[in-house]
């Protein structure tokens, strides 16, 4: 399999977790929620929304059109943060991202 195959199963199973966890919002933002200039939109969404409407969305696109993918990612230890002050366990969540920093900054 090939590395965006792989992000592409994680991305899949990250949604797929959000759902069952109940994190999945069947309404988008309102537009302006998404152009904060905050990294992960910290002041207009909840980290399960930015994954939901910037991460996934733009993750899925890029691998689609078959574009470059980031270089570089470190969102796990942001999953992490938000998970710790949440009742549900995120670790499918964190340890998909985990995997896909991992394949972005060349890892395994």
């Amino acid at each position: 399999m090939t590395q965006a195959a792989y992000i592409a199963d994680g991305l899949l199973a990250i949604e797929t977790e959000l759902r069952r966890l109940d994190y999945w919002d069947s309404e988008p933002p309102a537009p302006e929620a998404l152009e904060s200039s905050q990294p992960f939109c910290v002041d207009t969404l909840s980290f399960p929304q930015w994954l939901q409407f910037m991460f996934l969305p733009r993750m899925k696109y890029l691998i689609e059109e078959d574009m470059a993918l980031p270089a570089v990612s470190g969102i796990a230890p942001m999953a992490e943060e938000f998970f710790r002050q949440e009742d549900a366990s995120g670790k499918v969540v964190i340890n998909e991202l985990a995997r896909i920093d991992a394949l972005l900054s060349g890892g395994q």
